[in-house]
């Protein structure tokens, strides 16, 4: 009887002992259970999530946002204290206006050399019409003098009109040159000014976008998380305030290498969330990591060793997902999913047309 019992306990344990393996095998997706739907709880919701921090450094005077709350593009997150950049544009501003002062004058010295050079070019032509009649007079006194009409005094005279009247036309000629290298000068100088000018609007724009930055504003469209900015606070270059969650979120599912076989860009996938009750959502495959999840770590493992032990590899998979469905607008980056492909179903287009 005893032996009958103990037989009878023995069967009970095999079968529970199978019953358990079977149930792992079933569970785990392991042959002879094995089918066409490849899952993976390696999988999270993801999202471009933005770090604002100031492009300079001041006390924060205001801000008007709260934490978790939705923003659109430009809206003030943070106020930083504006009165030094105000008074550093008026300054920049004052700068330029002299500049272009300095531009100005220059501009009315090229046109007041200019009409020097007009007048010096009129005083050779009259130095010229001078020269002319001495020379005829003197001429004419000679003709006199040779003929006994006139005196020698008067000969000597007139030589000595002649000689002035020359002096003269080379005093003209040299103002001409003198009033066209003033010229040439200005206009030399005139590049420097507008170099100058340049310069100070530059400053100008410089000194208006550091007045625009004192007001932090969200860079696009998402929702805020925590802001950690508060009135009074100094906050320095590159300070983290707050932090940006764009509208715009995907999954990213880490598949073994085994199950890769057969997955396609296209293929439709299903996916579950454990912080909405596990119910389902639908998206799409949108492209594959270049490489496994181990060669973007930091630490690269070191294979070619004597106890290599065989891993499968991971591959990170990205997933779009669907639009118009209810609990979409729920996801925020970072919840646990479990995602779902069927290798059963029919190919995608995509795959097709890349035939």
């Amino acid at each position: 009887m005893t032996q009958f019992f103990r037989s009878i306990a023995t069967y009970v344990a095999l079968a529970i002992g199978a019953a358990g393996v079977i149930i792992v095998l079933f569970v785990f997706n392991l042959p002879p259970f094995h089918g066409s739907v490849e899952t993976t709880n390696d999988a999270y919701v993801r999202g471009q999530v933005t770090l604002i921090s100031p492009q300079l450094a001041g006390y924060v005077v205001d801000v008007p946002r709260k934490d978790y709350q939705t923003v659109k593009t430009g809206d003030l997150i943070a106020q930083i204290d504006d009165r030094i950049y105000v008074q550093k544009l008026a300054q920049a501003k004052a700068a330029l206006a002299k500049e272009e002062a300095a531009l100005a004058n220059s501009e009315q010295a090229r046109k007041s050399n200019e009409a020097k050079i007009v007048s010096a070019k009129a005083a050779i032509e009259s130095a010229n019409a001078s020269l002319t009649a001495a020379r005829t007079t003197y001429e004419r006194t000679q003709a006199l003098l040779e003929r006994n009409i006139s005196t020698q005094s008067e000969s000597e005279k007139n030589r000595a009109a002649l000689d002035q009247a020359q002096a003269a036309l080379h005093q003209a000629e040299a103002a001409e040159l003198v009033a066209e290298q003033d010229l040439n000068t200005t206009i030399v100088s005139r590049r420097s000014l507008e170099a100058a000018v340049d310069s100070a609007r530059a400053a100008v724009a410089l000194a208006e976008i550091d007045l625009q930055n004192t007001r932090i504003t969200a860079p696009q469209d998402g929702t805020l998380g925590e802001i950690s900015a508060r009135i009074g606070q100094y906050v320095s270059v590159g300070t983290q305030i707050a932090s940006l969650v764009p509208e715009r979120i995907w999954v990213v599912a880490n598949f073994k290498e085994t199950q890769l076989a057969g997955m396609q860009a296209g293929q439709a996938v299903t996916f579950t969330v454990d912080a909405l009750g596990h119910q389902t959502l639908k998206g799409r495959i949108e492209r594959f990591a270049p490489a496994t999840g181990s060669e973007f770590s930091v630490i690269k493992s070191d294979n070619a060793t004597g106890n290599f032990t065989k891993i499968a590899q991971r591959i990170p998979v990205r997933i779009a997902i669907d639009p118009d469905q209810p609990l979409k607008d729920r996801l925020v980056p970072g919840m646990s999913v479990v995602a779902r492909i069927d290798l059963a179903q029919p190919q995608p287009a995509e795959a097709v047309a890349a035939r």
